[in-house]
């Protein structure tokens, strides 16, 4: 799962959770990683996507600046990203698989493998013509959003379990649903298009080749859809459960798909073209045979005893005193319980790391990245210590060149270049 800018994806906080800290890297355990991902992707041999998504990798921990490689590392500079970000990196004029060492050492083998051949599909996805941007799906927050997407997601699996007649009806049901949502939600078929094709791709890619047989793929990717539905938000991470959903379902339809498929393509209608299937007529009713009322009320009763804390965060991220961070970088967050607040961007609450131009920052009681992913605010109020800023869960080193300085709101500050 990427997390290389703060604009991309998220990392799936179902597939990849943060856990404590396991320390320095130990050089056998990751010695032992490397070789099982290895042995994985030698036995796909390039079947799945026409091309071998195998590539050296690197594991590192930012903390105690350790690491390990799969292979001799180049004699160039090691990346500063090292240790910091799930996400191909550039290392001697090649492409590296890279890795955070607390996302590999505390997860089961199967989802260890996922997380390695997720990141190693994405190192040969611009070369299979799929590589395109992954906006937010802000909709995926509000309780129709989550609504019709967890009945897509209940549909999917059913059709997973069926064959024949019973699989093509669970998939029209699944179409009648992602077609009220975007009903509802103008411009979300595009966002949702884009996840699917730049993280779902990856998960389906990190499932398939991590199971050791298809009944495996199959099993892990119906848990994947039914427990995706307790996530905190879907914003950033239902393309790891549509993705492979989808994605079973078109090899089990139309085996050559991984061939024709590009960037702009959107996977649902895909699969309706290769199974001549379409939307149920009715997404209300259909809805009835998913447990569509019961669902519907969670959502709205979710939403209600939401509204208190959205009030709080947006007195605390958007109305109070911040210090605002704009420009690009890298870095990476966890997604769970992250919050949208509609208008404004995404509040983070776990571990999240960004570097670029202005400096760099570490937080972990909460920051908001706005919708287009340009700028960061936590709150104020600020500290100064010998470059180094901080606040309530959060410090910021100021780079060369940079400054902080008081914003146009009483309060606010800013980080700006020194002219």
């Amino acid at each position: 799962m990427r997390t290389r800018g703060l604009s991309a994806a998220v990392l799936a906080s179902l597939l990849v959770c943060a856990r404590p800290a396991a320390a320095q890297v130990d050089q056998e355990r990751a010695k032992a990683f490397f070789e099982e991902a290895q042995a994985l992707c030698a036995r796909d041999a390039g079947r799945l996507w026409g091309v071998s998504v195998c590539a050296p990798m690197v594991v590192g921990d930012m903390r105690t600046r350790t690491f390990a490689t799969s292979q001799p590392p180049p004699e160039t500079p090691r990346p500063p990203l090292v240790g910091l970000t799930n996400a191909p990196l550039q290392w001697g004029g090649i492409t590296w698989g890279g890795y955070i060492w607390d996302f590999l050492v505390n997860e089961t083998p199967q989802i260890r493998n996922e997380i390695i051949l997720h990141e190693l599909f994405h190192g040969v996805q611009a070369r299979l013509g799929l590589a395109v941007a992954n906006p937010p799906s802000e909709h995926l927050d509000t309780p129709e959003g989550r609504y019709w997407i967890r009945l897509e997601w209940r549909a999917l699996a059913r059709a997973l379990r069926a064959s024949g007649q019973p699989r093509n009806d669970a998939l029209a049901d699944a179409l009648a649903f992602r077609r009220a949502r975007h009903a509802l939600f103008p411009g979300a078929d595009a966002n949702e298009r884009a996840s699917e094709i730049a993280e779902g791709l990856a998960a389906y890619t990190g499932t398939v080749l991590a199971s050791p047989e298809a009944a495996g793929a199959l099993a892990r990717t119906i848990e994947l859809l039914t427990n995706g539905e307790a996530g905190e938000s879907f914003v950033r991470t239902f393309a790891y459960m549509s993705g492979p959903g989808y994605g079973l379902l078109l090899d089990a339809s139309s085996p050559d798909w991984r061939r024709r498929v590009r960037g702009s393509d959107d996977l649902a209608a895909l699969l309706m073209a290769a199974l001549a299937v379409q939307p149920a007529a009715d997404a209300t009713a259909s809805a009835a045979r998913y447990g569509g009322p019961e669902l519907l009320a969670a959502e709205r009763q979710r939403a209600q005893q939401r509204e208190i804390r959205l009030a709080e965060l947006r007195q605390r991220f958007v109305d109070g005193p911040v210090l605002v961070i704009r420009g690009g970088g890298s870095g990476m967050f966890d997604s769970r319980g992250a919050v949208v607040i509609a208008g404004s961007g995404t509040v983070f609450f776990n571990e999240f790391r960004y570097s670029g131009p202005p400096g760099a920052l570490e937080a972990r009681s909460g920051v908001l990245v706005e919708s287009d992913g340009g700028s960061r605010r936590v709150a104020a109020p600020v500290r100064q210590a010998d470059g180094t800023f901080a606040g309530d869960g959060w410090t910021f080193k100021v780079a060369p060149g940079w400054i902080v300085r008081e914003g146009p709101r009483r309060g606010d500050y800013e980080v700006v270049q020194d002219k």
